[in-house]
Order: structure tokens, then C-alpha cells, then sequence
């Protein structure tokens, strides 16, 4: 678990409790996942490295420090990843996007590719992978593998929720990638759900259920 990162502000974790909560409605769902994203986006961008810029201050010249925006790419799994990507672009408005399709066959539970769509140049970038939820692993797992196909500099994947079956299979398949969570819950029931997570994420971010 030294790869798990917890992120346990009281706010991260007050809007995420008001998420959960099943009367809570398409907009307030939406609204909250927007504002708790920015939150998270704060300590996932942590150790961002940072270079030396000159700049005009209204008095004089000085050296400030900024951090380069277009080599970072957020990676949404659609469609959900989408409902986070929104609130990540807020903080750092100058990232890339890129998008990877993927559904979960109901059968098998197995990830099954539709779209990718990434910038040019992925060797010089770092990525961050953007899901709700990180519960069998399977999609994570594969989009981590297609991703490393591009050879990008570094990759880390950030979700609202995630259970120790989620955690347990990223990290086997892919124990160099660093996961970003604001809850780690109980299990998986038999369908492939979170418990007590907060249903299905995709559902409530796009009212379609």
C-alpha cells in the first residue's frame, strides 16, 4: 500500500459523504464531483517539477517558478472519467486530454476498448489516469497497459473510491503506478460494485439511471 495515496482533507472528504448520500440529485452530484475534483487535483499535481521563469513584477524583475502545463496530460476513461477530468482542468487549465473508451462487459467483467484518443508526444509527458472508481481494476489495468505503450514519463491514476480488490489488482499488474484515492471502502459485492461506495458513478454524473 506504500503506492496508495489517501487524500483525507476534511473537505475531500465532507463533499464525498454529500455524494454518496442516494437523494442526493443530478446536479448536486455533478456539482460536488466538479469541486471535489479540484480539491484532489491540488495534492495528485504535489511534486509537479517546477522551473525558473523571469517575469515583471509592477517594481522590478524577478525570478518566479511555474510549473509546465502542457507536459501533463489528464486521461479520462470515458465516460465516467469525464465527470472528474472537468474539476482537474479547473486547476490546471493548460493540461492535455486524452480519452480511452472502455465498457465492462456485464458477463465477464472485462474491459473492452472502443476509442483512444492521446496527444502527440507522449514520451516527454506525465499522465494522469481519471476514473470515479477503481473497483475490479480491470479497466484501470488496461488502460495503464495501453497507455504504457506510448512510453510516457510517468503515469498515476486518481479515483473518488476504491476497495482492496481494486488496489490489490492495479498494483500487481502495474506496481509502479501511484494511486490516488479519497476513500478506500469495505469490498466488491457480486456484481462488481463498491460497497458501500455510491452506486453507479456514471449513472449519477449523467442522470441516465
Amino acid at each position: 500500500m506504500s503506492n496508495v495515496h489517501l487524500i483525507n482533507h476534511p473537505l475531500v472528504q465532507h463533499k464525498l459523504t454529500l455524494m454518496r448520500r442516494k437523494d442526493a440529485s443530478t446536479n448536486t452530484f455533478r456539482t460536488l464531483l466538479n469541486e471535489l475534483s479540484s480539491l484532489m487535483a491540488y495534492e495528485v499535481t504535489r511534486d509537479m517539477p517546477l522551473q525558473d521563469v523571469e517575469i515583471e513584477t509592477p517594481l522590478e524583475t524577478m525570478t518566479g517558478r511555474m510549473i509546465d502545463g502542457k507536459k501533463l496530460v489528464f486521461v479520462s476513461i470515458l465516460r465516467a472519467g469525464n465527470g472528474i477530468l472537468e474539476g482537474m482542468l479547473n486547476v490546471v487549465p493548460g493540461a492535455r486530454v486524452g480519452h480511452v473508451g472502455l465498457y465492462r462487459d456485464p458477463q465477464t467483467l472485462e474491459p473492452v476498448e472502443y476509442y483512444f484518443k492521446m496527444p502527440q508526444e507522449m514520451q516527454e509527458r506525465d499522465i494522469i489516469i481519471v476514473d470515479p472508481m477503481l473497483a475490479t481494476g480491470n479497466s484501470a489495468i488496461a488502460a495503464v497497459a495501453r497507455l504504457k505503450q506510448l512510453k510516457p514519463r510517468s503515469i498515476k491514476f486518481v479515483c473518488l473510491l476504491t476497495c482492496p480488490e481494486g488496489i490489490a489488482a492495479l498494483q500487481k499488474a502495474h506496481p509502479d503506478v501511484a494511486i490516488y484515492t479519497a476513500a478506500i471502502d469495505r469490498q466488491l459485492n457480486a456484481h462488481g460494485y463498491i460497497l458501500p461506495g455510491l452506486g453507479d458513478a456514471g449513472d449519477r454524473i449523467f442522470g441516465t439511471k
